[in-house]
């Protein structure tokens, strides 16, 4: 690390939790292989740091989230395929390349809103596949439209104070 050798030292790093994590699994519970669950976001560290600028662009993030998605998608099929729980890093995931793109673009409004949908649909599809008998997305949907609402007002009103009172410079 005092060298500046961070490249170097995410790949040994991240190697070494990745053995850490096997000889876990292989002496305490042989029967589950539990660490693949953990190695790809490990794997991604490395990946990152040597990607470099380009790590910071939309291009990589949709290819991360999708990668994302489709692993964790593939475990869920063919390892635990009763209850759907790969929406839940797919959530996650799909923030990465949402946020970079209205951050670069400076739509927050945009991205309230299209933020809000996203958090409603994932309400409403754990709500149907957790407990399709209860009826509960709607409330946190409703917390939720606050965002939005509150961005919209925020840039509403500074337009309105921009352009009536601020005197104008010669």
């Amino acid at each position: 690390m005092s060298k500046k050798m961070y490249k170097q030292y995410s790949l040994i790093c991240s190697t070494m939790i990745i053995a850490f994590l096997i000889i876990e699994n292989y002496l305490y519970s042989p029967d589950h292989l539990w660490f693949i669950y953990a190695v790809y976001p490990i794997i991604w560290w490395p990946i990152l740091m040597y990607l470099e600028e380009k790590a910071k662009t939309l291009k990589i993030a949709l290819i991360g989230c999708a990668t994302t998605i489709i692993y964790y998608s593939l475990l869920n099929i063919l390892l635990s395929h009763p209850y759907p729980w790969a929406i839940y890093p797919a959530f996650l995931v799909i923030w990465w390349p949402l946020a970079l793109y209205h951050a670069q673009r400076k739509t927050f409004v945009a991205f309230s809103v299209t933020s809000t949908i996203l958090i409603s649909i994932f309400f409403i599809t754990v709500n149907i596949v957790s407990s399709p008998g209860v009826i509960w997305a709607i409330y946190p949907i409703f917390v939720v439209l606050w965002w939005p609402l509150s961005m919209y007002f925020y840039v509403y009103k500074r337009k309105m104070y921009n352009s009536t009172t601020l005197p104008k410079r010669i």
